[in-house]
């Protein structure tokens, strides 16, 4: 495997140092400042060429190898600027499972910033369980009706438009009964409230009430049923840290902490830089089989599974070397707290990689 950049690769890594250099520090790194300005970063990116590297040109993108994604996230790393606004969980799912009519209609606003996109998945009563959703689609004329209540919406109080799940046929089996909608979020019938994090941070994450608010029939992705595939698409694409940007990010805290200790280092520092490395080195071979045509499907619960255990070591250094004196970094370890629940919990990945993977218990 050769790391080295192509003559292309440098140039653009040149470009976007450049770039970064005046525009990286115009934006807030973290807090509610992060997420306040968070759709203005991802424009900013767009516009000076910077997003949407991978995807179609015909949608907005550039049409460029996934390495270029890498490269993005390891600058973004290396200037302290914030991280790449996440949307490619619900842009491949948009693209393989909606219509062409609705990938030229929101697609493009999607990838270039103008439009704000959020995820109506988990549940109250749904999180681990997705298929046992409860919020209904009733069909009414050229419209289905929507009840029901959603929690852990990234970036809901913001958002234009949400990827919703919602059961279409109560009488159906779980998985068999769910149906995908592109919904707006400015209508009656939608109440957002945010939630506090432990960390503090207000603006990521909202719980999403829906009474009787509406969507066209033509906004359903894919046909009536046919939801479920779609979640799987967006959910194993969530897990999978196809680039090395997480890496980056949990590399940089390792370096930072080492530069503060004095002495021998702590058992949990030097086990955070092990499990960094490991992170690293398996998003590298996935790059690479991605470079080569290879997908993969449950194999996303095993990255999801070796970056949680990377991020919640990092986050125990953090306490190990600068306990709760560093507001930024004590945010660090309260965060990956999370990262054990969001995206599925590591139960259900590991009963995910059992079954599916080993093949036990068939």
């Amino acid at each position: 495997m050769d790391f080295r950049d192509s003559a292309d690769e440098a140039t653009f890594r040149e470009r976007l140092r450049s770039w970064l250099s005046v525009h990286a520090k115009e934006f807030p790194t973290s807090g509610d400042e992060y997420w306040a300005k968070a759709g203005e970063w991802h424009r900013a990116l767009y516009q000076g060429g910077f997003f949407g590297l991978s995807w179609p040109k015909e949608y907005g993108g550039q049409d460029l190898p996934p390495v270029y994604d890498v490269i993005l996230d390891e600058e973004l790393t290396r200037a302290g600027a914030p991280a790449r606004p996440s949307l490619g969980y619900l842009v491949t799912g948009l693209g393989r499972h909606g219509s062409v009519e609705l990938q030229q209609r929101f697609l493009p606003g999607m990838i270039n910033g103008t439009q704000r996109w959020c995820q109506g998945f988990s549940e109250p009563g749904a999180g681990s369980d997705l298929a046992s959703l409860t919020t209904t689609a009733t069909r009414d004329g050229d419209h289905y009706v929507i009840h029901g209540h959603k929690i852990w919406t990234s970036y809901s109080d913001e958002a234009d438009w949400c990827l919703l799940l919602a059961r279409t046929d109560p009488e159906a089996k779980r998985h068999r009964g769910i149906s995908a909608f592109i919904i707006s979020m400015h209508q009656s019938g939608i109440e957002q409230r945010p939630l506090q994090m432990i960390s503090g941070v207000t603006k990521e994450f909202g719980q999403v009430s829906f009474d009787g608010a509406t969507v066209p029939a033509d906004q359903m992705v894919g046909a009536p049923g046919e939801g479920w595939p779609l979640a799987m698409t967006v959910v194993g694409h969530e897990r999978e840290p196809s680039t090395l940007g997480f890496a980056a990010r949990y590399g940089k805290t390792v370096r930072q902490l080492v530069s503060r200790v004095e002495g021998a280092a702590p058992e949990e520092l030097a086990w955070a830089a092990v499990e960094t490395e490991m992170l690293t080195r398996h998003v590298q071979r996935r790059l690479s089989e991605q470079l080569d045509g290879v997908s993969h499907g449950s194999d996303g619960s095993i990255d999801k599974l070796l970056m949680t255990w990377a991020e919640q070591s990092v986050g125990h250094a953090v306490l190990a070397v600068t306990g709760t004196g560093d507001d930024d970094l004590l945010g660090a370890y309260l965060y990956s707290r999370a990262q054990s629940v969001m995206g599925g919990t590591s139960q259900i990945q590991k009963n995910i990689i059992a079954s599916r993977i080993l093949g036990l218990g068939v």
